[in-house]
């Protein structure tokens, strides 16, 4: 195994926590287990990362997450190197090189989020609910064209959600596989299979490859190209409005003056990535369940009144976004530990997915499973906006797909992306037959 960062030692509990390949490999799951059994309040140090607080249980993950003034986002969101970090600050002159909703802290990230908040909701997706149908079995379509053998992650769920993001930005089909390798070159650079993939794409579009090999050089390129791609659709919005949620972006205003182009790229680049990647990662998981749970899938498909419960299912099982981190504004006790006014802490939601103090039999995978508090959605304020969405397209893809299967079976062996952030499954292999 690759040595991922100096000084590293695998043996190290709080360096596997971080290192990206004990997501790959699941063995993290392991690790969860024991911290919530023996310290679920845990302070980690692992190498080469700025010290912070593991929260692996249900309760504390959601109690955490409900106290949006006393545990903060914009410092600290998601887990890096301090290598990193550093070179985002001087780079960007902030800790961050978007600022998206959930870089956010209350006034500033309600203001925003208000844009957008109905657009999400139920009564208004409810109008792009046959379409969104039809673009799943458009997928379904082209997988049963592919001979009875394909790669689901590649051929399939990767692409269906893009589909459904590029319609209701209302952004041109001939533009799917830019914003494909954007969003994979945002949530995989960690991974060298998903690189390879982004450089394909590349080559595809004829588009030179961001940067100049460094991986932060890369990243620095990539968000210029988010911004001056978005700017144009901006541009084009505010002139040319349209019924599609770019021109809600474009146009919105908060105190009463229009956003600013920061503002309205990152909501760009939350909608078009985290829309995405989660979704993808959600009905290739899921999918795989099913076949490794040959009793789950046959009461799935004998009632399809269970769907709604079997995506639940999917999505705490998968949990595609592994952590988000707060900073503590003030002294807290959480778990009886004195959390300092400054520290960090990684809320482990794969870990809360996963606690059987919560979720009976939490190790199983059930299509029936109910209640489901499942916490991979977040919790308070930052509730994920696309909550409704995510479930609807893949409803809709599994209401699809489910009937047209007459067998399927794995063809070779499950791989997961190396990644300690969004991740999830980059291969799955399958045989089957479908009508």
């Amino acid at each position: 195994m690759a040595t991922p960062f100096p000084g590293y030692n695998r043996d190290s509990l709080d360096n596997r926590l971080v290192n990206p390949e004990c997501f790959a490999d699941l063995s993290v799951l392991a690790d969860y287990a024991t911290l919530r059994d023996t310290d679920p309040v845990h302070w980690t140090e692992p190498t080469g990362f700025r010290p912070f607080w593991s929260i692996t249980s249900h309760a504390d993950i959601t109690a955490i997450s409900k106290q949006n003034d006393r545990f903060i986002n914009r410092l600290r969101t998601y887990l890096a190197p301090v290598e990193a970090e550093e070179w985002t600050l001087a780079t960007a002159g902030d800790s961050h090189l978007f600022r998206t909703l959930v870089d956010l802290d209350d006034p500033q990230h309600m203001k925003l989020r208000r844009l957008t908040h109905s657009w999400f909701l139920p009564p208004n997706l409810k109008k792009l609910e046959a379409e969104i149908a039809a673009i799943a079995k458009s997928h379904v379509d082209h997988m049963a064209s592919l001979g009875g053998a394909c790669d689901f992650v590649n051929e399939v769920a990767l692409w269906y959600p893009l589909r459904v993001i590029m319609r209701i930005l209302g952004l041109p089909e001939s533009d799917e596989k830019m914003i494909m390798r954007m969003t994979q070159e945002i949530f995989g650079p960690q991974d060298p299979d998903v690189m390879a993939r982004s450089k394909l794409l590349t080559t595809e579009t004829g588009m030179a490859p961001p940067g100049s090999g460094n991986p932060q050089v890369d990243l620095f390129a990539l968000v210029q190209e988010f911004f001056v791609y978005f700017g144009q659709v901006t541009a084009d919005r505010r002139a040319n409005p349209r019924d599609d949620l770019a021109t809600v972006i474009a146009t919105g205003t908060v105190d009463d003056a229009p956003i600013s182009d920061l503002e309205a790229t990152s909501y760009y680049a939350i909608v078009a990535t985290a829309g995405h990647d989660t979704t993808s990662s959600t009905a290739a998981g899921g999918l795989l369940q099913l076949i490794q749970n040959p009793a789950e899938m046959a009461k799935l498909k004998a009632d399809p009144s269970l769907l709604a419960s079997a995506v639940e299912e999917m999505i705490r099982w998968v949990t595609p976004v592994k952590h988000f981190m707060r900073t503590a504004t003030e002294d807290a006790v959480i778990g009886g530990k004195t959390i300092k006014a400054g520290d960090g802490l990684a809320l482990f939601y794969w870990s809360g997915n996963r606690d059987a103090a919560v979720f009976g039999d939490a190790d199983s995978f059930r299509v029936d499973r109910s209640p489901n508090p499942q916490t991979a959605f977040g919790n308070g304020v930052h509730l994920c906006l696309g909550l409704h969405l995510a479930r609807m397209e893949l409803k809709a893809l599994f209401a699809e797909l489910l009937p047209r299967l007459e067998s399927i079976e794995l063809a070779g062996e499950p791989r997961h992306s190396v990644a300690n952030f969004v991740s999830g499954l980059k291969t799955l292999p399958i045989k089957y037959r479908m009508t």
